[in-house]
């Protein structure tokens, strides 16, 4: 297998910017891994506090303990620059995984191109 294919798959399936590290790309690496990172904690960090928002109202009595009204008050979207913010988040982890995977695998192109070349 070569290294740009190891390099797509590092970054499809553990995280993105790891098929980078594997090439020895750091700085795209941490570019990638690290909008990844900030997005993914922003969209779980958000997730966790409207569960805990909905916990607690179950838990005062405000909301009652029924399949149906839980998934009621799932389905209620935060308003305003929250929504954004969610979408923008959850748009920049896609993204950049898919940068991520196609990228590793254009500069794994790239340097085995340049291998070959150089005759190693």
């Amino acid at each position: 297998m070569s290294r740009s294919v190891k390099a797509a798959l590092l970054s499809a399936f553990v995280f993105p910017g790891v098929g980078h590290f594997f090439l020895k790309k750091r700085i795209s690496g941490t570019v990638l891994a690290g909008a990844a990172f900030a997005s993914l904690f922003f969209v779980i960090s958000k997730t966790l506090e409207s569960a805990q928002h909905i916990a607690e109202k179950i838990q005062s009595g405000e909301g009652p303990l029924d399949i149906a009204a839980i998934s009621g008050l799932l389905a209620e979207q935060p308003g305003g620059s929250e929504s954004q913010l969610f979408n923008i988040a959850s748009t920049v982890f896609v993204v950049s995984w898919l940068v991520g995977i196609f990228d590793s695998y254009r500069t794994g192109r790239a340097m085995s191109k340049t291998d070959a070349e150089n005759g190693y």
